[in-house]
């Protein structure tokens, strides 16, 4: 370090007092005491003005040599440290442009993937939508096959198959509206994004700052003397914690993108899932439908083609019935003829009243015709009975028929029919 100039000291030359044998101090010359200096005082005096003036040119000289080298000395230093300032301002730029441009990578990559968050949820709106079409033709099916008449208002597979459609469908809504909460609040929640955004700011005004302060020199117009600005605030930051506060920034951020690009996949999944569910439950639903539809078919011609031979049997049991009672009627003439015959011969005279064998003949024939009237109107009652039971066989197979054609109507026409509006697996994922 440079030693400060100061001034060499001033060399005391006393002068000589007159108090020699040849000194006049105190003697009277001539009556009167004389303040003359003796020419030896003169003369060294004068040397000592001589000597006075050398030591000071001397000392003028070194001082002015030391303030030329001093001078030299400080103005290289200055030139140097200012260099030296400015090429670590320079360093110092460059670690804040890393940081800045680390800090805006972030954010950009941050805000590109909430976008694409977005457009996720956006996706699960679609397809949380889509699925109102879906829990729509369920519930209107149920409600279509509960006008089913007895004995077809039963719990076949096809109302098996949309019960489990129903659950299904709520089961992907709830899945669907939680996933949706979780991606709106991932979309909202972008606490570390702001504290990016600020310290990539900060990042800003400081690199124009010390870009300023890097082009400042001595020719520099606008600078001038603040005394007050060459200490340390007690808040200031260190190199290290300064970047690990950044570093720090970007990890959080990083993290949460990172989350989000987990969330996005997630709700791919999701909605790929449950659109695959849905379709193929659906296909599951329909398969039900058109196999009860042929069962209902199929049960509807049987009971078609007994209904026609019921019909043809009613028919033939009528022609029965009434060949009979023409039987019976047939049987009444002869039984006359018996009858009659008996009652002229009983009054047959005397011994002529015998019970010869033509008597035993006409008595069996009454009781033969007897008998044959009587199983013929037992037979002709089992008709009738038979023919009643033809009946209430036709009208069941009728109701039969009609219950079959309703239901199937309701299946096939009203169900089946509706069921054509379920949403595509594109919309049920969400794209359109």
């Amino acid at each position: 370090m440079a030693v400060p100039v100061s001034e060499l000291p001033m060399k005391v030359h006393e002068a000589a007092l007159n108090t020699g044998p040849d000194s006049s101090c105190g003697l009277a010359t001539a009556g009167f005491r004389s303040a003359r200096y003796l020419p030896e005082e003169w003369h060294q005096h004068n040397y000592a003005r001589y000597h006075q003036a050398f030591a000071d040119r001397d000392a003028s000289e070194r001082c002015r040599h030391e303030s030329q080298g001093l001078a030299a000395h400080t103005a290289a230093l200055a030139q140097r440290t200012q260099q030296d300032a400015t090429a670590t301002l320079g360093r110092r730029l460059q670690d804040i442009h890393f940081w800045k441009a680390e800090l805006q990578r972030a954010v950009e990559e941050l805000a590109a993937e909430t976008d694409l968050l977005a457009a996720q949820k956006v996706r699960l709106e679609r397809a949380l939508d889509a699925t109102e079409v879906p829990s729509a033709i369920a519930t209107d099916n149920l409600q279509c096959r509960e006008r089913r008449q007895p004995p077809d208002l039963v719990r076949d597979q096809v109302e098996v198959e949309l019960l489990k459609e129903v659950e299904l469908i709520r089961n992907v809504q709830e899945l669907l509206k939680r996933t949706l909460m979780q991606a709106v609040n991932q979309i909202l929640n972008r606490d570390h994004k702001q504290t990016c955004e600020m310290d990539w700011s900060d990042k800003v005004e400081t690199y124009n700052i010390d870009d300023k302060c890097g082009r400042y020199n001595n020719q520099s117009t606008n600078i001038q003397f603040h005394p007050s600005s060459s200490k340390f605030e007690e808040s200031a930051s260190t190199p290290e914690t300064w970047a690990k506060f950044s570093h720090d920034n970007i990890y959080r951020a990083e993290r949460e993108r990172l989350a989000s690009i987990n969330l996005r996949s997630l709700i791919d999944n999701i909605l790929h899932d449950t659109a695959e569910d849905l379709h193929l439950q659906c296909a599951a639903v329909d398969a039900a439908f058109a196999k009860r539809c042929e069962e209902m078919e199929d049960a509807k011609h049987k009971l078609e083609h007994h209904l026609k031979k019921t019909l043809k049997e009613i028919g033939d049991q009528e022609n029965n019935i009434a060949a009979l009672k023409q039987a019976i009627k047939d049987k009444e003439a002869p039984m006359k003829v018996a009858q009659t015959r008996l009652y002229d011969r009983s009054f047959r005279p005397n011994v002529d009243l015998c019970r010869d064998p033509a008597q035993f003949r006409l008595i069996s024939e009454v009781e033969e015709l007897t008998e044959s009237i009587e199983s013929l109107k037992q037979k002709l009652l089992e008709a009738e009975q038979s023919l009643r039971n033809l009946e209430d066989t036709r009208m069941s197979l009728e109701k039969e028929i009609a219950v079959k054609s309703n239901s199937i109507f309701i299946d096939r026409q009203k169900c089946m029919a509706h069921r054509t509006r379920y949403p595509v697996v594109l919309k049920l994922a969400g794209y359109q």
